[in-house]
């Protein structure tokens, strides 16, 4: 009984110490909540169904038109004569009217197909389905640019929670300091002066972890718009790291390639400039005539059991004589905005180069300067170890210390700031590069 008493003890304690650990969010639950609930995206997905519906909006002149109609009037029939309206040997019998009422059904299905209109309706459609392949494209510029702020965010909330480590770290230590300060000074070895600067150094860390604090309660905020959710900020960020991003030692041109080819704005352009050829295409094709063929089929009479059907056809060709100049100043437009769009994708493509090289150059310095910050934070822990030998035996001063635990707080600030370059620069390489 007491066994089993203690292990039910023991797996009430472990529940309830699980109970109080907050949640953590890893950098993959991150990216999956932000493709679930970001926002952004779900209006980007949104816009490519309307780009999608506009192509087959396009394809509606191409196909034929079937259309039906059915009229049913009720009506006197009173004959009123015209001048001119019947021969002069046909006389009108005078003017007879009546309130009689006769019934008039009219049914009728008509159809119209175009024939040819020198490629203005298909290469618009074809202008259509190019823009909704380049909303695609945007769509998918968009999940890389959500990506890449989840991914920001992610790591500049974990620099934070290192920083209140690190911050709770000097805390322990200055209250480490004060505690020994005190005993120094009832004894007489340190002077009033020395307990006074380790009050401050307490209270000024104190501050620090305030404000470490509260930049992670930040960050995680932060992270939660960059996920696109509505909840609080009770979880923690996994301890992860930036791993090493595939090819980020390949040479600028290698990577430059990559990029060019998978870079959904350079594709997006591309398409831009193909429906903008089309839209041109199009325009000119208003120069020329069309042609189209109609039919239709009615059945009228005065009851529905007594209706009359004709049926009749007819060939029709359009031929643009004059419009005032209209189609020349589309065409004049339609020109200047594929000339645009030509610079656009140009200049789009010299940024992707930039892009690279700057992401690339920037995760090589962040690798020096990691592997630089861990040497200083190294020696700023031996200097304060020997500072504090030196303060425990009487041969350092309160200065000595104060400046040796400073260089150590500052040293391991830095390596926090390295390791988060470091994961920015390999962010911001996975975006240049065009990856998810």
């Amino acid at each position: 009984m007491i066994r089993l008493s203690l292990a039910v003890a023991a797996t009430v304690a472990v529940s309830a110490f699980a109970a109080d650990q907050p949640r953590v969010v890893t950098l993959d639950e991150a990216l999956k909540t932000a493709r679930e609930h970001q926002p952004q995206l779900q209006q980007a997905q949104a816009t490519t169904q309307a780009a999608a519906a506009r192509v087959d909006e396009a394809h509606a002149p191409l196909m034929p038109l079937v259309s039906g109609s059915a009229a049913y009037s009720r009506s006197t029939a009173n004959f009123a004569a015209r001048p001119g309206s019947l021969p002069s040997q046909v006389s009108s019998g005078g003017s007879q009217t009546s309130w009689d009422t006769f019934n008039y059904f009219n049914l009728g299905l008509s159809a119209t197909q175009l024939l040819y209109d020198f490629k203005q309706s298909s290469s618009h459609w074809r202008s259509s389905q190019a823009s909704a392949r380049s909303q695609q494209d945007a769509e998918r510029t968009t999940l890389q640019q959500v990506l890449f702020a989840v991914r920001t965010s992610y790591f500049q909330a974990r620099a934070d929670k290192e920083l209140v480590g690190v911050a709770r770290e000097t805390l322990a230590n200055q209250q480490k300091h004060l505690q020994q300060t005190q005993g120094f000074v009832e004894v007489g070895t340190q002077p009033e002066i020395a307990l006074a600067q380790a009050k401050t150094n307490v209270a000024n860390a104190q501050v620090q972890v305030i404000t470490a604090e509260n930049n992670y309660a930040i960050a995680r905020a932060q992270l939660n718009q960059a996920m696109g959710v509505e909840q609080p900020i009770d979880f923690d960020v996994a301890d992860e790291t930036a791993p090493p991003v595939e090819g980020e030692d390949a040479t600028g041109d290698a990577l430059a390639q990559e990029a060019l080819g998978a870079r959904p704005e350079v594709k997006a352009l591309a398409e831009q400039v193909l429906a903008q050829e089309l839209t041109l295409r199009s325009i000119q094709g208003a120069y020329a005539p069309s042609l189209g063929v109609s039919t239709g089929l009615t059945d009228a009479g005065e009851s529905t059991n007594n209706l009359v059907w004709n049926w009749s056809a007819a060939l029709t060709l359009s031929v643009p004589v004059f419009q005032g100049g209209l189609t020349r100043s589309q065409v004049v437009e339609a020109r200047a905005n594929l000339a645009a769009v030509k610079a656009q994708a140009t200049a789009e493509r010299q940024q992707v180069l930039l892009d690279v090289e700057q992401a690339r150059l920037a995760v090589r310095a962040a690798r020096a300067a990691l592997v630089a910050a861990g040497e200083a934070l190294v020696n700023a822990t031996d200097q304060l170890h020997l500072a504090e030998g030196r303060y425990e035996v009487g041969v350092g001063s309160i200065i000595e210390l104060s400046d040796a635990q400073l260089a150590l707080t500052t040293a391991a600030q830095q390596r926090v700031g390295a390791e988060y370059n470091l994961a920015q620069a390999r962010a911001g390489l996975v975006k240049a590069l065009g990856r998810d």
